[in-house]
């Protein structure tokens, strides 16, 4: 059966004193922003259920080639799993602990509902643990919000010695034209460190321009995917813990640095995180240091931009230690749906670019950002 998922969507900059930004100090919205933003988000649903046609066209005559990158993804991550517990002397354990996502409630709903802990021992098929979410997905395109960086070095670990819960990040693309793995798209990942800090910007309380902590992009390979040994986001006021992605189609690896060239912006989008494995994390340090309140993923506006149960906005993922511990880090995966011929450059205008020589911040940037203040009219 075709599992439809989505990513949730954000709205980030201040652009006038009743506009909220996606960063720390930021105003809460006038009743008359929430207002327009509601109806954005229920445009949003119906392009998305419209958009559905076009995505089981594409996957309906393709279900061989659909299982067989099913059986793949399990294998791979399955494989990556034990590589982690091997990595910290953990592969004698015989249990599997991971939350099962749940539903976002509607868009105007106070709250959504969370699902228990599930356990699975040495008996269960590894397919019913890494073999979620791992059909043709339908993926909305959001906002990038004000800290993109363009120029982000090529690499897989992004941690910089960064404290945190260790994640290793799984992103599979799928063209949702095709139902094909999305190869060759440079995927560029970013996120605020446990504190709540980004890095690679110059913007006050930030990490500093030509710091690059949590950020990096990989090119996805024959089976659409990309992976990154990341930390777990931190949070910081007015926004739920996310992480950013972008996917750049028509870029080229740089022959002389760890960077890319050109290429055209066909997708945005935000990850968010089981509500329950927030708080865990939280709990620990260095997040526990972290004096802003935490915004759950009930209070974060614009979760509504795809949050309706039709749609999973949700990554899958699983503990690499035992007993639910997150102390050893995540494994985390999900499937984007991406429409490689789509272009978003105006939508996604960079904080700063990064060069050989080091960063710069880019002088158009508030005029630029302008044009993104929502998600593309469209969905991926």
């Amino acid at each position: 059966m075709v599992k439809l998922s989505t990513l949730v969507a954000f709205v980030g900059l201040v652009l006038s004193p009743t506009a909220v930004s996606a960063h720390p100090g930021e105003h809460p919205f006038s009743p008359e922003k929430r207002q327009e933003t509601l109806k954005k988000q229920a445009f949003s649903h119906m392009v998305a259920h419209n958009s559905k046609r076009t995505l089981d066209a594409a996957c309906g005559g393709r279900a061989e080639d659909v299982a067989a990158r099913q059986q793949r993804a399990m294998e791979r991550r399955y494989a990556k799993f034990q590589e982690l517990r091997k990595q910290h002397n953990l592969d004698h354990l015989n249990t599997v602990e991971r939350r099962a996502n749940a539903d976002f409630a509607r868009y105007n709903a106070a709250s959504h509902n969370l699902t228990g802990l599930r356990h699975w021992d040495s008996d269960t098929p590894s397919h019913t643990v890494f073999g979620a979410n791992t059909s043709c997905v339908l993926t909305p395109d959001n906002i990038e919000g004000p800290y993109f960086v363009w120029g982000e070095d090529v690499r897989s670990d992004l941690t910089d010695g960064q404290p945190g819960i260790p994640m290793h990040l799984e992103l599979q693309l799928i063209d949702v034209e095709t139902c094909l793995p999305a190869q060759a798209v440079l995927v560029d990942v970013w996120a605020c460190n446990a504190t709540g800090a980004y890095s690679g910007v110059s913007a006050a309380g930030q990490g500093g321009l030509n710091t690059t902590f949590l950020r990096g992009v990989q090119m996805s390979n024959a089976d659409g995917v990309v992976a990154f040994d990341t930390n777990f986001p931190g949070h910081y006021l007015g926004r739920a813990t996310h992480q950013h992605v972008v996917a750049h189609i028509g870029a080229a690896l740089a022959a002389t640095n760890q960077s890319y060239t050109g290429g055209t912006v066909a997708h945005i989008s935000q990850l968010f995180f089981d509500q329950a494995l927030i708080h865990q994390v939280e709990q620990t340090s260095p997040y526990n240091a972290n004096p802003v309140p935490l915004t759950t993923n009930a209070q974060d506006l614009f979760t509504g931009f795809a949050a309706s149960p039709t749609y999973d906005p949700f990554v899958e993922y699983v503990f690499v230690g035992d007993n639910a511990d997150p102390a050893y880090g995540l494994l985390a995966w999900v499937e984007l749906g991406i429409n490689t011929s789509l272009n978003y450059d105006a939508y996604a205008a960079p904080a700063a670019f990064r060069y050989e020589g080091g960063s710069v911040d880019n002088a158009n940037f508030f005029e630029e950002q302008i044009v993104g203040a929502f998600p593309p009219p469209t969905h991926g």
